[in-house]
């Protein structure tokens, strides 16, 4: 039975929350290109979650939901936590958000409760397993420039880009029914040493890491470079990826697990 015929409630899942200054107020907020398609496509509730760190109980916030969503954005992990110089380059930084997505995907993954980073959300999955991130990846030799095309309309930005090559027996691989998928690209950074219970599931054609996930993890457990959030209603493979968190949020809801090697 898919997610969107479940014949239970909607579970909740928790979707990480950026801070932002608009209107002379602090708002704590999700791009809707994240939020709709767990809706629409997923089958599921989500709820935002605000970047209060260790002011949230966050063992009760996993306790209470099914799934955590770390979404992309503009701001990056701040360096110092993976033992690198902080510089104007860099920036810009959300230090609220690292407080409260880095112990949560922790805690998350510890739980068993299913897990699905999205860009910066990757990023942050690498650095709080103890991976590092390379900075400004289109300036290394060999590189491609991963960063996001220079237009105003936003189908245009999260235009597929270029092709992502899935590791063999890759389960993402299986996922979204596979080998090379064309995806979108809006990055600057990018996993530089991996974490070590991280496993590639996925590569650019310059070698850059594009998808991963937990060796040991009881549930689900991906995150992805790129934005399958985008194109999820209309793209398969972005579809596939919604779909599958989906099932597994709903698994987790009615008590059963089903990590990535269950796809």
């Amino acid at each position: 039975m898919s997610a969107l015929n479940a014949p239970h409630r909607r579970p909740l899942v928790a979707v990480t929350g950026d801070v932002r200054e608009s209107d002379n107020y602090r708002w704590h907020a999700a791009p809707d290109s994240y939020v709709a398609p767990l809706a629409r496509v997923a089958g599921l509730n989500p709820v935002i979650v605000p970047a209060l760190g260790d002011t949230l109980d966050l063992d009760g916030l996993i306790a209470s939901v099914d799934g955590i969503v770390c979404t992309g954005s503009r701001s990056n992990v701040h360096p110092s936590l993976y033992g690198v110089a902080p510089s104007p380059e860099y920036e810009p930084y959300d230090r609220d958000r690292d407080a409260t997505s880095l112990p949560l995907i922790r805690k998350a993954i510890d739980a068993g409760v299913p897990l699905f980073c999205i860009c910066r959300g990757m990023q942050e999955l690498n650095v709080a397993l103890g991976g590092t991130l390379q900075t400004e990846i289109q300036t290394l030799p060999g590189r491609m420039d991963h960063r996001a095309p220079d237009a105003e309309a936003q189908a245009d930005r999260f235009a597929l880009a270029h092709p992502v090559s899935m590791a063999a027996g890759s389960c993402l691989g299986r996922i979204v029914g596979n080998a090379d998928v064309k995806v979108n690209s809006l990055h600057r950074q990018a996993v530089g040493v991996l974490a070590e219970r991280l496993a590639v599931e996925a590569q650019a054609p310059d070698g850059t890491i594009e998808a991963v996930s937990v060796r040991d993890a009881a549930g689900y457990a991906v995150g992805v470079q790129w934005h399958p959030e985008f194109w999820a209603e209309t793209d398969r493979p972005s579809r596939r990826l919604f779909e599958a968190f989906g099932r597994a949020v709903h698994a987790h809801n009615a008590g059963q697990r089903m990590p990535l090697s269950a796809f």
